[in-house]
């Protein structure tokens, strides 16, 4: 089956070159010219990737973006902008995009970067599969054995009854999380935290840090970081990767504490709790 394209934009000729680009590229592409049809083809129809012009009349591309990640929609967005500020790429990773490009853009960059948008997803969702339920083997009855039931398969064990149970501080540990300088993650749930704190992560802001968390103390160069995160090595030029990192420092930082990511002028970031 073709991979459907959701296409919002308010230029009846980029509107039209883009749908046309993209049918031949073979997706399968549904167009609208602003907002409100953006949000109720998204509802009817969910497609496999959303491209939206931020600039359009009534209800924007950024806010089409921060009603469905309210609903809690992930699939991925990329942001088509006149806006080449950085403050107005920011403002477009805040409402929840996953990717931009700059106007006036070549066809074949968004090709690139939808591809790759579409690749993380579909290795998320490889990742993401729940294994099959394992058997409990046989043994004796949990009243013969001891008084408390017994978890159930795939359960963190509680405390004992002779222990004292306090509230949780955190996420309890398990073998699924990636731990790093005080963070952790669960790359299943795609949640994570900071000490107790849970961070509430973009997709591609939680695929930044996993593979930061994962090569912690190790100097990630650019191109390493783009070609892993996004599958696209946009150049020397752009600042998509610098964007994205002050966005996630944000986040993670806090007052008192020692500052988790470094940059390494000119090669690339580093995790390290200093």
């Amino acid at each position: 089956m073709p991979q459907t394209v959701l296409l919002a934009e308010d230029d009846r000729a980029i509107r039209h070159a883009l749908e046309r680009a993209l049918a031949l590229e073979g997706y399968q592409v549904t167009a609208v010219a602003d907002g409100v049809e953006a949000l109720a083809h998204a509802h009817r129809n969910p497609p496999d990737v959303l491209v939206l012009d931020v600039m359009m009349p009534g209800i924007d591309g950024l806010q089409v973006c921060r009603v469905l990640r309210a609903e809690g929609d992930r699939t991925p967005i990329l942001m088509l902008t006149a806006l080449v500020e950085t403050a107005d790429r920011i403002a477009g990773l805040d409402a929840g995009a996953d990717d931009y490009v700059v106007k006036p853009f070549d066809v074949e960059e968004v090709f690139a970067r939808l591809r790759a948008l579409l690749r993380r997803t579909s290795a998320n969702e490889s990742a993401t599969v729940p294994d099959a339920p394992k058997e409990t083997p046989p043994g004796p009855s949990p009243q013969a054995s001891a008084p408390a039931a017994p978890a159930a398969p795939g359960s963190v064990p509680g405390p004992s009854a002779g222990s004292a149970a306090g509230p949780a501080a955190g996420p309890v540990p398990s073998e699924r999380h990636v731990t790093a300088a005080g963070l952790r993650m669960d790359p299943q749930a795609r949640r994570a935290w900071r000490g107790a704190r849970e961070l509430e992560l973009t997709r591609t802001e939680f695929e930044l840090l996993e593979l930061l968390v994962r090569n912690a103390g190790i100097v990630l160069d650019h191109s390493t970081i783009y070609d892993r995160i996004w599958g696209y090595d946009f150049g020397p030029g752009s600042k998509n990767l610098a964007v994205y990192v002050g966005y996630l420092r944000r986040k993670l930082d806090e007052p008192g504490a020692p500052q988790l990511i470094h940059t390494v002028r000119g090669v690339g970031y580093v995790l390290r709790e200093d």
